[in-house]
């Protein structure tokens, strides 16, 4: 049997994509070049599921949530709050699998931050 090899691409509507292209590489650091190509560093990728009703995602018409790793959650979170981002007050700790916290990108996409439990920070 054929498998994928992992996530090959994301991809987000928008009104504006240079804006919302910009606003993920001067806040979240995402190193695109002009083609949306970015080199991630390798690691654990979560595929999971999850009931309709969900209110995990945030609004209930958002229908997949980018959750992307993150060296240091803290860290992270003071620079997106600095910039003048949505960053929920919440942060989720779960043990042996790490800290969780959460932005809302220009577009009004929540995004997931993980901090992975066998992290350094």
């Amino acid at each position: 049997m054929e498998r994928v090899l992992g996530i090959g691409g994301y991809f987000v509507r928008t009104p504006d994509p240079t804006a919302l292209a910009t606003w993920y590489r001067e806040c979240l650091g995402l190193d695109l070049d002009e083609h949306g190509l970015w080199h991630q560093e390798a690691g654990p990728t979560v595929f999971a599921t999850f009931a309709a009703d969900s209110d995990y995602f945030g609004s209930r018409s958002q229908q997949t949530m980018l959750n992307f790793r993150v060296r240091d959650l803290d860290a992270m979170l003071a620079q997106l709050r600095e910039r003048g981002a949505e960053v929920a007050d919440e942060v989720q700790d779960m043990d042996g699998v790490g800290r969780f916290g959460w932005v809302t990108d220009p577009a009004g996409n929540r995004i997931e931050l993980w901090q992975d439990a066998s992290s350094d920070s």
